[in-house]
């Protein structure tokens, strides 16, 4: 099995922060993940970015914008990861075993920003918890293809429902950052491996 591709998943470095975006972002998430997002004010997040409340209005409409952006951007890095390792020649057991992998390395690499989402989503405008949604369906629609596809080559028992099989998986991953610590026993790359050894081996031909 392709486990080489765990290592390729892993992010690269982020660029250091400099755009008042950026910092505003940072900030954000750092105060978010520390007091919670009901307790943090906008005038907390502009001191520390430095900054006005004319210039995070002047980028983010609201606090509740900078929630939405927090969670979208790690969303938007995990549609074009799975884009590219979806449309990759390799076998279909090969491309799902990545996309397993790459999604458990990125959300780790990004834990602050999905629990901080996950425990925060709810107070968002009922317009972009829908927007939200429906990207993250987008997501998983194109996730789950690649099990179809193991199906109706063969590859995979025809038995489990996709929907089903993605819903087992993603619930494992969002449960990630109740337990996961970057001082902990298993790095990044251990936890997508063995992730994506549990999810091909319960849809893999006996």
């Amino acid at each position: 099995m392709a486990r080489s591709t765990t290592t390729s998943a892993t992010p690269k470095a982020p660029k250091a922060v400099t755009t008042v975006p950026q910092r505003l972002l940072a900030e954000a998430t750092r105060l978010f993940a520390e007091r919670g997002y009901d307790r943090t004010s906008v005038q907390e997040i502009v001191e520390a970015a430095g900054v006005t409340k004319g210039a995070l209005y002047h980028y983010f409409g609201s606090k509740d914008d900078l929630l939405h952006e927090i969670y979208g951007r790690v969303l938007r890095l995990q549609m074009e990861r799975l884009e590219a390792i979806a449309g990759k020649p390799d076998p279909v057991e090969a491309r799902l075993f990545e996309a397993a992998a790459d999604v458990v390395v990125t959300s780790i690499a990004n834990l602050d920003d999905t629990k901080i989402f996950f425990r925060s989503m709810h107070q968002l405008s009922p317009e972009k918890q829908k927007a939200v949604r429906a990207d993250r369906r987008r997501y998983h629609e194109k996730f789950r293809a690649l099990v179809e596809e193991g199906q109706s080559q063969g590859v995979f028992r025809p038995g489990p429902s996709p929907d089903l099989v993605v819903d087992y998986f993603f619930g494992s991953v969002h449960h990630l950052g109740t337990w996961y610590r970057q001082d902990g026993q298993l790095s990044a790359e251990q936890v997508a491996t063995e992730y994506a050894d549990l999810l091909l081996h319960s849809v893999r031909q006996p």
